[in-house]
């Protein structure tokens, strides 16, 4: 039985969209079989069935290494191939064609339409043992490839070796490479339709990469590894993240801390999980906020242009190492948030841009695809494919690590199709609108199923304009996510505090504007690494002050304002302890600053707020709700002093600003007798201030203020905030 001309050709030449239809096992009508094999450098090879033993040297039909046999009268479907190669070595291996297809027809099903939500287990490389045989499938969307296959160190990269077969029109070709285990590198190669040379692509849905420039995924098992996290993930889905308190450590792996006595190495993902977790259980955080631990090509991106959606960066280990990291930290009962980036992904040519050939992935028309701020492509949300890839890149760091939260980047820029665009920049959505009716569906989408899958996970939005709803549930017309960046507030605060104290009565409205929103969603407090690049300075840096001692006042002014201001909270690496330097991310924190009295001090602070908010988890379980604040005083901009009371289930908290270095004495209304606690004041020596205060506390006395019927009179030190706290009686 004898191959066409065309069919010999499109095999030899690798442009056979299905191989399988002549490689491997073919019953023949009189029931015999054929057996062909394409086995690049052999000059010989045998079909040796395992149930007899029978050896059949099998004819070589071209000098690539196609070779057939033709075994009249028999049955066979277990056997191997022996091949002799060029160079004289032997091997028996089992033969890759003989195996059915390793996603089904209900898969293919699924996938076409976006709704495999587990489509991670499907693609990529998967661990298998089909008819006994251990071995590795493969399988990759691009419906406009002419031709994939599969390379690496097991075949020498030679995209003759293994091509894939299309599945119908799915657009979906697959494998499945018997006698390859963990730790083999792999890429695919493609020929795309309006192309005649191949080129490679890291896999989409690639777990392990290794570094640059070659960028091979790694075949990886993450079943092995044993979670002893369980008592944290079943309180987890009892969790509301709405309700509890929430004091997030935002880091960055790389630069966070370093080890200067081996030439400052970064740390890998288990020490820094030791390091983390004490570091964190030692200031009150209750999460770590990662900056996206995903693949990416370039260090300076921070890990903002990710290429690998599914796998945690080489840099720091395994992704058995990130899963030690993640539950050691739920051990120290520390939740871990990392940062998800479905927004835009980098154009580099190994990875997503123009995958098979075509603009797959992203748009093709420029003014729908690209980001011109960031040079990078946008996902096209209307292709169900797509959908299903991002949907299960956050449903895999949800599920395979354990991870608590995913903060999604930059969801103004999915939000509207005018982002950072001037006229005749951008297309109008099909109603004649600017909103991107694709992407908004999809957050809702991955929004929704996270929620069903992994109860008690967070979903945080950091989103800059006043899109309405951004966490209103799904089903109330809202995006779906549970808290977002307040990022109004934020700008309005660092405005006030740059001012001279003299010219702060002025801008007195930056520190109660924010309150006329507050709960127009579930906000948090955050002071992120945006703040601190690009030339912004440190928070520190951007206080007002001619000195040092000056600028320390103010920060800790703001870290106490921002800690009793109802919402979450989020603070970047460095600001705990008042960094004066500019953020680097190939450098470490400058730690040293810690023997001075002065950062210690901020340090001390941010540590004594997190205590006072997580202990009175109360107010934290109200603080998404307007009745649980109350100003006292927002008209005094001549002394620039603020007042307002927290409340929730009977503890309340007087919190007080004095934003002048003039220290004041000022009354207060509470709303019970007894004696208040000055649980915080900011200008205590402790904290690197003055020591100026009220004695640990203050007593009220029956004399109605500010609509309470009683009252404090307090000491408030110069740049201070001060915090008093009592149980009702």
């Amino acid at each position: 039985m004898r191959l066409s001309p065309a069919e010999l050709t499109a095999l030899v030449d690798a442009t056979e969209t299905c191989p399988h239809r002549f490689l491997g096992l073919h019953p023949l009508g009189d029931g015999g079989c054929v057996v062909r094999c394409l086995l690049p450098g052999a000059t010989a090879v045998e079909v040796r069935e395992l149930t007899t033993g029978a050896a059949f040297p099998m004819e070589r039909l071209h000098a690539v290494g196609l070779f057939e046999r033709v075994l009249p009268g028999r049955e066979t479907s277990r056997y191997r191939l022996h091949a002799t190669y060029d160079d004289g070595t032997t091997r028996e291996l089992e033969d890759p064609y003989r195996f059915w297809p390793t996603i089904s027809e209900d898969d293919l099903f699924l996938l076409g339409k976006g709704d495999d939500h587990r489509v991670y287990h499907k693609l990529g490389s998967q661990l298998r043992t089909l008819d006994g045989v251990a071995g590795v499938s493969f399988a990759v969307w691009a419906p406009s490839a002419r031709r994939v296959s599969v390379v690496g160190d097991f075949n020498l990269w030679n995209g003759r070796a293994h091509p894939m077969r299309a599945l119908g029109a799915s657009g979906i070709w697959e494998i499945f490479v018997p006698g390859l285990a963990v730790g083999a590198r792999y890429k695919f190669e493609l020929v795309g339709p309006h192309d005649r040379t191949p080129f490679l692509k890291t896999d989409p849905y690639g777990l392990h990469f290794e570094p640059s420039p070659n960028h091979a995924a790694i075949v990886c098992d993450l079943s092995g590894f044993v979670w002893n996290d369980a008592l944290w993930m079943e309180a987890r889905r009892r969790r509301d993240p709405r309700t509890r308190p929430v004091s997030v450590y935002e880091v960055h792996l790389a630069s966070w801390r370093r080890v200067p006595e081996e030439g400052g190495r970064v740390l890998g993902y288990r020490e820094l999980g030791e390091q983390l977790a004490a570091y964190c259980v030692e200031l009150g955080f209750t999460h770590v906020e990662l900056m996206p631990p995903s693949e990416h090509p370039f260090d300076g991106s921070w890990g903002y242009q990710v290429t690998g959606f599914y796998a945690p960066t080489h840099r720091f280990g395994s992704p058995l190492d990130f899963m030690t990291m993640v539950d050691t930290l739920h051990r120290a009962g520390i939740g871990v948030i990392v940062d998800w980036v479905p927004a835009h992904f980098p154009r580099d040519f190994f990875a997503l841009a123009r995958f098979d050939g075509t603009h797959l992935y992203e748009h093709a028309d420029p003014r729908l695809g690209e980001h011109q701020d960031w040079g990078t492509l946008i996902f096209n949300y209307g292709r169900h494919e797509v959908r299903g890839f991002l949907v299960g890149s956050a449903l895999s760091w949800l599920e395979r690590f354990h991870v608590d939260g995913l903060r999604v980047d930059a969801v103004a820029s999915m939000l509207y199709l005018d982002y950072s665009r001037k006229a005749g920049e951008w297309i109008p959505n099909r109603h004649g609108g600017r909103e991107n009716i694709e992407a908004i569906e999809f957050l809702r989408q991955v929004n929704a199923l996270v929620h069903l899958y992994h109860p008690g996970v967070a979903m945080i939005a950091e989103e800059s304009t006043s899109f309405p709803g951004v966490t209103k549930e799904v089903s109330a017309g809202g995006l779906g996510f549970d808290l977002k960046w307040n990022m109004g507030w934020m700008h309005d605060c660092l405005d006030y505090f740059r001012q001279d104290p003299l010219f702060r009565k002025f801008h007195h409205d930056k520190l109660t504007f924010g309150m006329l929103y507050q709960w127009s969603e579930a906000f948090v407090q955050s002071f992120s690494h945006d703040e601190v690049v690009h030339g912004k300075g440190s928070l520190i840096g951007k206080m007002s002050g001619a000195d040092d001692v000056t600028k320390a006042a103010n920060l800790r002014s703001l870290l106490a304002l921002q800690w009793t201001w109802p919402g979450k909270k989020t603070l970047f690496m460095g600001c705990e302890f008042g960094q004066f330097a500019e953020w680097k991310y190939d450098a470490s924190l400058d730690w040293h600053l810690l023997e001075y009295p002065l950062h210690a001090g901020v340090q001390r602070l941010v540590a004594d707020l997190n205590r006072l908010y997580v202990g009175d988890a109360s107010l934290a379980e109200n603080e998404l709700r307007p009745e649980s604040f109350e100003w006292l005083v927002t008209d005094d901009g001549a002394q620039s002093v603020v007042a307002f009371e927290r409340r929730a289930h009977g503890r309340a908290w007087i919190v007080a600003g004095n934003f002048t270095p003039v220290e004041r004495t000022y009354r207060l209304g509470v709303p019970w007798p007894g004696r208040w606690e000055e649980a915080i004041n900011t200008d205590s020596r402790h904290y690197g201030g003055q020591g100026l205060g009220n004695l640990g506390g203050v007593q009220a006395e029956r004399i109605p203020c500010q609509g309470r019927p009683c009252s404090i009179e307090v000491r408030l030190p110069g740049l201070s905030v001060v915090v008093f706290r009592l149980d009702a009686p």
